[in-house]
């Protein structure tokens, strides 16, 4: 259902309830609102989007993607705020298939803008790992930084730590193979 059709049922459903409210039909105008602030919310939150979120994380990859899948055409089909989201859920799947070629979708949904600071480091440390599996620890050092700048909260504060040691050890590996030569 595109946007604006959504739009304009809400606001159909906000006339119906407040009719309903004005001829003291109380009992259906309140299922009314609440059905209208329902339809309001999938305007800006894709319901695709949001059970494809749900099932990763309940690690059900199969069901995720059916639901992703259904979004055919984002431009279309889903807000501006909602582009850089869709990229990120694309890129946590990509990353369990192939890593490596997610990083496309990670750097796309950055630079369409993520408005919640733990999804611009969950993005940024995917990115840092993407670059360790490359062997790239300027780049893998500078996206960890900006992970653990982005992460205010402290919610990947394990999962940053643990890539620190990671390129800790990958530093220590290429110290040891170039000592042997």
């Amino acid at each position: 259902m595109s946007n604006l059709v959504r739009l304009i049922i809400g606001f159909a459903l906000l006339g119906a309830a407040v009719a309903l409210f004005v001829f003291g039909h109380w009992g259906w105008g309140i299922p009314t609102v609440f059905f209208s602030i329902f339809v309001f919310i999938t305007y800006f939150y894709n319901e695709n989007m949001l059970i494809a979120q749900w099932y990763l994380r309940k690690d059900n990859m199969a069901k995720a993607e059916v639901f992703l899948g259904r979004i055919t055409n984002y431009e279309k089909q889903l807000n501006k705020m909602q582009y850089g989201y869709y990229n990120l859920l694309l890129g946590l799947m990509e990353s369990r298939k192939a890593p490596m070629k997610s990083e496309k979708y990670f750097k796309a949904a950055l630079s369409l803008g993520l408005h919640m600071d733990h999804n611009i480091a969950l993005a940024k440390l995917s990115l840092a790992g993407i670059a360790m599996g490359k062997r790239n620890k300027r780049e893998a050092q500078m996206y960890l930084t900006e992970a653990k700048k982005a992460d205010k909260n402290k919610l990947l504060a394990d999962q940053i730590k643990q890539m620190k040691d990671q390129l800790g050890m990958l530093d220590k590996q290429q110290q040891v193979r170039y000592s042997h030569r």
